[in-house]
C-alpha cells in the first residue's frame, strides 16, 4: 500500500501550487488526499476533501464561514474542521504523513492541523512566514517541520518550486522511513539542560534503564519542554522527572524562550507521578541577538553560546516563582514530590561561578518551606552530586514498591 500524504491549503487561490506538491509527491510513489480549506472560491478541479466537507467538520456550513463576515473568524470555523478531519484521517489509518502550503492565513489553520496529530506523524508546513516571530511557541507541535515558501506568494515559478518539491519529498521520505514510537516499556519523561548546566541525566539514566524503563529526556529551552507537556498531556509517561524548570520563569518574565503557558500542567493533569526540582530555575534565559533588558543587567550574567545567554533571577522573583510552581503542583491529579537541592539549582550556582547568588538561593529555599505544599524533601548538595540523584532514584524506588509508580505499559497515546 502506498504512503498517503495529506495535502492541505485553500486550492482556491493555490490551485497550482498545491497540485505541483500533489503531482511531486505522486511522481515518488506516493498517494495523496487533497484537502481544500477555501471559503469563497472552487479548485480548478475536485478535491478529495471539499471546503464543504471541512465546514461541516466543524459543525458549520460555507455560508456559515461567509456570513461571518471576517477573513479571520471564516478561516478559524475552517480551522477547527480541518483539525479534527486530520485526527480521524490519522486514527482510521488512512493518510501517513501531512503537507500544508499558506501565507498567514493558510500557516495559521495549518498549525492547528499539525497540532492535531501525534508525534511521530510527519508534518510539514510551507509557509511564506515560516521561522518568524509572527508564530508563537505554543502554536508548534513538538516535532514539526517548517520551509520557507519562497518567491511563492503569488503564481507557481521556478524559485518557488524549488521549495515546493523539497517540502514534498521531505513529508513523503518522512513518512516512509520513520520509526514510530513503539512503547514496550514504561516510559520516563525527563526534563533537563545540556550537561555542562545540569549533569543529573547523566547519573539517572542508566539507573532507570536497569529499573525497566526507557528513559526520554527533553532539552528545557522552549520546544523540549513543549514536547515534554505533548506527551505529559497524552499519558504517554509512566512518570514525569520535571527537574529543569527554565522555561516556567521565562515564562514568568516574559522571555520568548518559553514552552507556552501550560508549561507544568499536563502531567498532573492526566495523573501522572511527578518528581519536580528548580533545575536552573535561577536563570533567566534570552535569545542570543537579544540586548538584555536594563532591568536585568546588574544581575549574574552567564552567555551560554550566540543562541542563549542568560541573567539571574533575584530572590523576590525566585519567590514568585517557587509560588507559580507551587499553584501548579496544587492542582495535580497524581502523586507529586518536590525535592529542593540546598547548594544550588545549576552548575553556574556554586562559590566563584558567574551566577553565584547565594542570598537568592536561600530566599528560594526560604519560599519552598512556606509555600510547597506537596510532598517535599530536601537534599544538603548541589543538583549535580551524586546525592542529589540517589535522592531522586529513591523516590522512584519507593514508588515503584509501594505500586505508585507502575512498571506496566499504558495503552494511553
Amino acid at each position: 500500500m502506498s504512503t498517503t500524504i495529506l495535502v492541505i491549503g485553500t486550492y482556491d487561490t493555490k490551485d497550482a501550487e498545491l497540485n505541483y506538491v500533489c503531482d511531486t509527491i505522486r511522481a515518488q510513489g506516493g498517494a495523496v488526499l487533497s484537502m481544500d480549506v477555501s471559503v469563497l472560491g472552487d479548485p480548478t478541479a475536485p478535491t478529495d476533501i471539499s471546503k464543504h466537507d471541512v465546514a461541516a467538520a466543524a459543525g458549520k456550513t460555507i455560508q456559515d464561514a461567509i456570513d461571518a463576515g471576517d477573513e479571520n473568524l471564516a478561516m478559524q470555523i475552517m480551522a477547527k474542521g480541518a483539525a479534527g478531519l486530520c485526527a480521524r484521517l490519522h486514527a482510521e489509518g488512512k493518510i501517513d504523513g501531512m503537507i500544508g502550503l499558506g501565507g498567514t492565513m493558510g500557516t495559521d489553520l495549518v498549525l492547528d492541523c499539525a497540532q492535531a496529530l501525534p508525534m511521530g506523524v510527519p508534518k510539514f508546513v510551507v509557509s511564506t512566514v515560516s521561522f518568524s516571530p509572527l508564530i508563537p511557541a505554543d502554536r508548534l507541535s513538538p516535532d514539526i517541520q517548517m520551509i520557507l515558501w519562497a518567491g511563492g506568494l503569488y503564481g507557481l515559478n521556478s524559485v518557488c518550486k524549488s521549495s515546493l518539491s523539497q517540502a514534498a519529498g521531505a513529508v513523503l521520505g518522512a513518512a516512509n522511513a520513520v520509526e514510530k514510537p513503539v512503547r514496550d516499556r514504561p516510559v520516563i519523561g525527563m526534563t533537563s539542560l545540556g550537561s555542562s548546566c545540569l549533569m543529573y541525566m547523566k547519573r539517572l539514566r542508566d539507573p532507570l534503564l536497569e529499573r525497566g524503563f526507557e528513559v526520554a529526556v527533553f532539552h528545557a529551552t522552549g520546544m523540549g519542554g513543549m514536547a515534554f507537556e505533548a506527551l505529559a498531556r497524552q499519558g504517554y509517561f509512566a512518570a514525569a522527572l520535571d527537574l529543569a524548570l527554565p522555561e516556567l520563569g521565562n515564562l514568568m518574565v516574559g522571555s520568548v524562550v518559553n514552552a507556552g503557558e501550560d508549561r507544568m500542567t499536563n502531567a498532573g493533569a492526566a495523573g501522572v507521578p511527578q518528581i519536580v526540582s528548580p533545575g536552573c530555575a535561577d536563570l533567566i534565559d534570552f535569545a542570543g541577538w537579544q540586548e538584555i533588558p536594563a532591568a536585568y543587567q546588574d544581575r549574574p550574567f552567564h552567555a551560554h553560546n550566540r543562541l542563549v545567554k542568560s541573567s539571574g533571577l533575584s530572590g523576590d522573583e525566585r519567590r514568585q516563582l517557587i509560588r507559580l510552581i507551587a499553584e501548579r503542583l496544587e492542582q495535580a491529579k497524581g502523586p507529586v514530590h518536590f525535592l529542593m537541592p540546598l547548594q544550588g539549582v545549576e552548575e553556574w550556582d556554586k562559590p566563584g561561578e558567574p551566577a553565584y547568588d547565594p542570598d537568592a538561593l536561600d530566599a528560594m529555599i526560604d519560599e519552598v518551606r512556606k509555600s510547597i505544599t506537596v510532598p517535599k524533601s530536601e537534599v544538603d548538595a548541589h543538583i549535580n552530586d551524586q546525592a542529589y540523584a540517589d535522592a531522586v532514584l529513591a523516590i522512584v524506588d519507593g514508588w515503584i514498591a509501594d505500586g505508585t509508580l507502575s512498571m506496566s505499559v499504558s495503552s494511553a497515546a
